[in-house]
């Protein structure tokens, strides 16, 4: 069912609107409305202007909170005040801006050392201190490294004409690190034959004090310390958070509750008196609550509440808050699929999931397999609250249900007594001959879930006013009425009393057709237009034609497309004697389990998620399409949105 709705405007002095929201708003379910579009024919009224206080410190709280666990089954958040929530989320700001800003400067000088150990570690088997090295006078050095390809040309070719030593240091695969010596006097020359050599410069800090192993170790050392400090860094700051895990969740919370009230005033509105000036805000609120609302408000002298006609001053229709028992709530989630009912019109909830469960079943019919769908179902739903899961669960009831009327168990068709006999239950049918009885039958169900559908679409014009379509419309008055002839005459025939089904194919089925054809005519009659034939007979006559063709069509088609019902459960039958024969269950032998345990696992998979989308197919296109519109609007709870 849709919750009753009533409209509300809830006005006082501007400076006290957020203790209005926090102690009444949050306490109720409300939609909030924008205030200056409902009150459009007001005069004085303007939109506010201020910035919220509370944006950025929540921001900073919900850094400071996105890595923290959330609430356990004990634990609670504290009633914190204001004034402590801003001052422990300012004392949490500073304390990270100075794990942050250390943090900076460890990883910079970690990254330093990085650096130097990168450039010396090629050269730290090299026994000379650095240091008197960095200062020769009369002989120049250079460190570096080389291609193998060229040192060896370089060795063998050029190294022994040179004035020249080289000290190899390390090498691998590709290169040989190293320095090279030279008199000054030499220094030109030598130098560019190292270049023509590809010997690549690497340039030594003189930051160096002693031998290059003891300047390695001794920068290994610092990595280390510096290492853990950054973890010892990072190991306080988790700790002062899972420490402080409570308070600063609840401080959080308690300046989200006070960010979502000053936004109310997005949607508010104001104006002014001749002393003081006002707010003014409008919501939508649920009808049982209006009474413990104006109770609870009945003494607050700083208060006013208009309880406004929803036909009158409201140009917004209600919004759409469902109510269903917990039985029908999982199935509500295909009615939000397709979109939620309007205000006033039928919530379709109830009508699918019976019909939905009882196709499922009818389709996919066996008492062990759905026992196992209503069982898994049943669990998921309960630990993890999925909602497709509570849909299969129950349709998996109505595939026990049909499984005993089918008498399968596991495919097993010798197991349980059956009333119908999918595969072998004929009916002798008018014309065609002999068909499957579950054919027969589901295109029956196909008429009888038509016909329903109609009679809501009539209970839906009656209620919205719509006159003119209750009477004239495919799915309205004369609608049922020639579909309903069309069954009856079917019936009729199907019986062998053909000269009833005559005469009720001429009274019912005839008439309803002729008005469906002056449909447009006769409307523009109702509503006394000049024009009756703005377009000229003839085209009147083809544009009818047409259309009426389309009518009979789609009533044919939507029927046959019940058809599909007893296919599946044909089918199903099928793929189960196949995995019964391949499991050698029919030939009286010993039988593979292991066949018979994975055959059903994959029929029930396979089977399962293929008709649990051919019954939603028939639940929108087929049903839906007769008598829902799924145009309404969410109804957003304000109290909701603040509890989250």
């Amino acid at each position: 069912m849709i919750e009753k709705m009533e409209f509300l405007s809830i006005t006082g002095p501007r400076e006290d609107i957020d203790r209005v929201v926090e102690s009444y708003l949050t306490k109720y379910d409300c939609h909030l409305e924008n205030a200056l579009s409902e009150l459009n024919l007001v005069e004085n009224i303007y939109p506010y202007m201020e910035v919220n206080p509370y944006r950025e410190t929540l921001t900073d709280a919900n850094n400071f909170c996105q890595n923290l666990s959330s609430l356990g089954k004990n634990e609670s958040l504290e009633d914190m005040k204001l004034e402590d929530a801003l001052a422990l989320i300012e004392d949490t700001k500073i304390k990270f801006e100075n794990y942050s800003d250390s943090k900076k400067q460890l990883q910079d000088k970690l990254k330093s050392i990085e650096e130097a150990l990168r450039v010396i570690r090629p050269f730290r088997y090299m026994n000379y201190d650095i240091s008197s090295i960095l200062k020769f006078d009369f002989i120049r050095y250079r460190f570096g490294r080389i291609e193998k390809q060229y040192f060896l040309n370089f060795k063998n070719y050029v190294y022994d004409d040179l004035n020249t030593v080289f000290v190899k240091c390390f090498e691998d695969e590709m290169y040989v690190w190293g320095v090279f010596f030279v008199p000054v006097h030499e220094w030109d020359k030598v130098r560019t034959a190292y270049a023509s050599m590809h010997f690549e410069k690497i340039y030594i800090p003189d930051q160096y004090k002693g031998t290059a192993k003891e300047a390695y170790e001794k920068l290994e050392l610092n990595h280390e310390e510096v290492r853990k400090l950054i973890i010892k860094n990072e190991n306080d700051w988790e700790k002062y958070t899972k420490d402080n895990r409570i308070k600063l969740l609840s401080a959080r919370h308690r300046i989200a509750n006070l960010s979502k009230n000053f936004d109310v005033r997005k949607v508010a509105a104001c104006t002014e008196g001749k002393d003081i000036k006002f707010y003014i805000i409008c919501v939508w609120m649920v009808k049982r609550d209006v009474k413990k609302f104006l109770k609870d408000i009945k003494d607050d002298t700083n208060l006013f509440v208009i309880e406004e006609d929803k036909d009158r001053h409201i140009s917004h229709k209600p919004p759409t808050k469902l109510h269903n028992p917990k039985l029908l709530k999982p199935f509500e989630l295909f009615v939000r699929m397709y979109g939620l009912p309007s205000y006033g019109e039928m919530d379709p909830t109830w009508f699918i999931a019976l019909t939905y469960s009882f196709t499922f079943g009818a389709m996919f019919g066996d008492v062990g397999q759905g026992f196992c769908l209503f069982i898994i179902g049943l669990l998921i739903y309960k630990f993890k609250k999925v909602d497709l899961a509570g849909i299969v669960s129950f349709a998996g009831i109505w595939s026990v249900v049909f499984g005993f009327i089918y008498g399968s168990f596991f495919g097993f068709e010798d197991v349980l007594p059956h009333f119908i006999n999918v595969q072998e239950a004929m009916m002798n049918v008018p014309f065609l001959g002999k068909l499957n009885t579950i054919f027969i039958l589901a295109v029956a169900l196909g008429m009888l879930l038509i016909l329903i559908c109609m009679i809501f679409n009539i209970v839906n014009a009656v209620r919205n006013k719509n006159f003119t379509g209750l009477f004239i419309d495919t799915n309205a008055i004369s609608g049922i009425i020639f579909y309903g002839s069309a069954v009856a005459v079917l019936s009729l025939f199907m019986m062998g009393k053909t000269l009833p089904g005559t005469i009720v194919l001429l009274l019912l089925f005839v008439l309803p057709l002729i008005l469906l054809f002056f449909k447009e005519p006769i409307i523009r009659l109702l509503h006394r237009e000049k024009t009756i034939l703005p377009e000229g007979v003839v085209m009147f006559l083809l544009q009818g034609f047409f259309e009426t063709f389309e009518v009979l069509l789609s009533y044919f088609s939507n029927t046959l497309s019940f058809v599909r019902v007893g296919a599946f459960a044909l089918s199903h039958a099928a793929m189960m004697q196949v995995v019964l024969s391949l499991a050698g269950a029919e030939n009286g032998g010993n039988i593979n389990w292991f066949v018979i345990i994975f055959g059903n696992l994959f029929v029930c998979l396979m089977e399962g998620f293929g008709v649990g989308i051919q019954v939603l197919r028939l639940e929108y296109y087929e049903i839906f399409s007769r008598f829902y519109k799924g145009s309404g609007r969410v109804f957003e709870s304000f109290r909701e949105k603040i509890n989250y």
